[in-house]
């Protein structure tokens, strides 16, 4: 028997129907959290909403510094991105809200969490593979999976009669998720590949036809990995974040627009603005291009895919993520140096970089005077390279 549910609660319509529902349905104590995560958004009016809606309390955390520290910045380190496109700020953010929901649950001894998740999405795994690690004796309830509404349209409707305030209407269709990592926009128009985004999708990015006409440069300095300055100006990694989205989203920097693999073996159309994730993997990968081995290098990019996937598939608690981040992490030591990028119409480029520990040699690299490499070890090297192709072509060409 189910006496207490706690809530993933983000006040949306989504959220704001499953608490009244849930109530109805159990006829038990309904207690709802919501994660500060850089919504951008004041949360304390949740407080009253959650009550007026049928909550008996509501848990309201800031958790940005967690989320940078402890979520993205092992991210930055992998440099992960699903896909070649999505750096994940959805996906990131689920396993720090499922943690604190848990937390929340075995404080109030509730006999199950729920979530707002529907059931073609990638969230409800993220959000229950985390719980089912953290608290696997606690139920997991999932009314949109469940309930008899079937479309947004009947739960604003269910909304209207119930007296439940929401934001959402007919006229702004779009599912918009936002954190300090970037932007996830979804449905509407947006649910047909063929159409141009419309620019009111867009939160966080002006139109790169509208950004300056004067390109803008900025500095980056990395310490062992982590973004520490901009402009030779000290940062807390959270505050840098959103600098560089406020600087990068001036310039239209960050938008994209793919068709991905969902884990629930669906295609989907989705719109993602990431400023500070985009600028930050650009530079994080030049510093590395200086400091790391070419062996060391060629092998942590072959461990960005199944990285990426452990994000975006909900295996955050997993064993082979906290293996993958001690080695990554290791690979971080020597990452330190200065990255200098130049913003311009939606475009981030990489100008300069430099590093106390680059392996980078100019008088081993150039072809000018004062060159060190030795031309004449070439040859042996070359005939020793090649020796394998050449056995192999000389019994292909005597067997014809």
């Amino acid at each position: 028997m189910i006496k207490k549910i706690v809530v993933a609660y983000s006040g949306g319509l989504d959220t704001s129907v499953i608490v009244h529902w849930l109530k109805n349905k159990y006829k038990c104590e309904i207690i709802a959290f919501s994660a500060d995560v850089g919504q951008g958004e004041d949360l304390e009016p949740l407080k009253k909403k959650a009550i007026q809606t049928g909550a008996s309390r509501i848990y309201i955390e800031d958790l940005k510094n967690e989320f940078a520290n402890e979520y993205i910045l092992p991210a930055i380190y992998a440099n992960a991105v699903y896909e070649s496109n999505y750096f994940m700020a959805t996906a990131l953010s689920r396993p720090l809200i499922a943690k604190h929901l848990v937390k929340i649950a075995l404080k109030e001894k509730a006999d199950a969490i729920a979530h707002g998740c529907t059931g073609k999405g990638n969230d409800q795994v993220r959000l229950e593979l985390a719980v089912m690690n953290l608290a696997p004796q606690l139920k997991i309830l999932a009314p949109l999976r469940d309930w008899e509404m079937k479309s947004r349209e009947e739960e604003m409707a269910y909304a209207k009669k119930y007296k439940i305030p929401v934001k959402a209407t007919k006229r702004s269709p779009y599912s918009i998720d936002k954190n300090i990592w970037g932007v996830s926009i979804e449905c509407g128009l947006l649910e047909d590949p063929w159409q141009v985004p419309p620019e009111d999708a867009y939160q966080m990015t002006k139109s790169p036809q509208k950004a300056p006409d004067k390109p803008l440069e900025i500095e980056i300095e990395f310490v062992s990995g982590v973004p520490v300055r901009l402009n030779n100006k000290k940062y807390e990694l959270v505050d840098l974040i959103e600098e560089l989205n406020i600087i990068g989203g001036g310039y239209g920097v960050g938008r994209t627009d793919m068709v991905e693999n969902r884990l629930v073996g669906i295609k989907s159309r989705e719109i993602y603005e990431a400023p500070a994730a985009l600028i930050i993997n650009n530079a994080h990968k030049a510093v590395e291009s200086l400091t790391l081995d070419r062996e060391m290098l060629h092998f942590k990019d072959q461990l960005v895919t199944k990285y990426s996937e452990l994000i975006y598939f909900g295996q955050w608690f997993t064993p082979l993520r906290e293996a993958l981040d001690e080695f990554i992490r290791k690979t971080q030591k020597y990452v330190s140096g200065t990255v200098r990028l130049r913003l311009y119409k939606g475009n981030c480029e990489v100008i300069g970089r430099k590093s106390q520990y680059s392996l980078y040699k100019k008088d081993l690299a150039t072809y000018d005077e004062g060159d060190l490499f030795d031309h004449r070890s070439a040859e042996g090297f070359v005939k020793l390279w090649g020796l394998p192709g050449k056995i192999v072509g000389m019994r292909d060409k005597k067997n014809g």
